[in-house]
């Protein structure tokens, strides 16, 4: 697998006046930053965690032109930013962004977790989702100790063990590959009566011998002692309950927009999603938004991809006529 280490290697300046703060630095966030710094817009991306977001943690990426075979997120992700920072982005990892401030000069004072404050022109918001919790019994207690979100991350820990997978969807058969690599067996438990999935990934994968799938189930506890030892599922239909014996869950049931921080500030729709135009205009002039936090948008690189640079170019033409005004 290819070794990612994409930490941000320059540093911020609190009294610089950026052109453009973009806060988060997955697919959307990166490809603004190669457009605004490209044109000569002094340019900041903030990272709360590490770069290149949730395509950083997919094994491998089929869909995204250019690769026939396929590519490694991280790798993807590490060229995403080394071309930002060719262009002269400064890329800073591991500090989050908390509060965004318009004073009443138009400028955007963004207050981080690490005490900082950052002013910029224009705001870009490529925040991301995280992957949502079912909340029931054992998830929180086992975090780490058996339940997880990455099966990239954590899929090599159990090889040759039973492993259980929550949600049919394109992330959890996808992540399944990956699983499939290590485990002894994988069972699958989804809430509907079918797979959602892309086809290509439903053969893939449920034709694995190593899989059972168990349609119209949901998952009411995790069990185990310092570890994972079991999961309970429940059938919808007849209510009956099943232990399966599992060293790990892997939990994929969708996911959550990172934007509690906007609450308030930005509209948001009725699941916390940024409600855009078709320039990536939110509701608060010089402020965007792109990728994954975006309202009524589908999660995959190519169409952040596209915010991104549609963003740009919003961002490009909103610094224009504010050096005019």
């Amino acid at each position: 697998m290819f070794s990612l280490n994409m930490s941000g290697s320059s540093q911020a300046d609190a009294d610089t006046l950026y052109d453009v703060i973009i806060v988060g630095a997955g697919s959307a966030g990166l490809t603004t930053a190669i457009y605004t710094s490209r044109d000569g817009w002094k340019t900041l991306v903030l990272e709360k965690a590490s770069v290149g977001g949730l395509a950083a943690s997919t094994h491998l990426i089929e869909n995204y032109p250019g690769f026939p075979e396929g590519v490694e997120g991280p790798e993807l992700m590490e060229k995403f930013q080394q071309q930002a920072e060719r262009f002269g982005a400064q890329v800073v990892d591991f500090d989050e962004v908390t509060q965004i401030d318009k004073g009443a000069d138009g400028i955007f004072t963004l207050h981080t977790s690490e005490g900082q404050t950052f002013k910029g022109r224009a705001v870009l918001l490529a925040t991301g989702s995280q992957p949502k919790k079912l909340g029931i019994p054992g998830e929180a207690e086992f975090a780490n100790k058996g339940v997880s979100y990455c099966a990239t991350c954590d899929g090599p820990l159990y090889k040759d063990e039973d492993v259980v997978v929550i949600g049919c969807g394109n992330s959890g058969l996808q992540e399944a590959e990956i699983l499939l690599q290590y485990a002894k067996s994988v069972t699958f438990v989804e809430f509907l009566d079918h797979s959602i999935a892309e086809k290509v990934l439903q053969d893939r994968v449920q034709g694995n011998p190593k899989t059972k799938c168990l349609f119209s189930h949901i998952a009411v506890e995790v069990k185990g002692d310092q570890f994972v030892k079991a999961v309970v599922v429940k059938n919808r239909e007849t209510g009956e309950l099943t232990e399966i014996p599992a060293k790990a869950v892997f939990i994929y049931v969708g996911y959550q927009p990172d934007t509690d921080f906007v609450k308030g500030l930005v509209d948001l729709n009725d699941y916390g999603y940024i409600i855009t135009d078709r320039h990536m205009r939110t509701s608060v002039p010089g402020i965007f938004a792109a990728g994954d936090v975006r309202a009524d948008n589908l999660a995959q690189v190519a169409v952040a991809v596209g915010d991104g640079a549609k963003a740009a170019v919003a961002i490009r033409e909103y610094l224009q006529n504010s050096n005019q005004a």
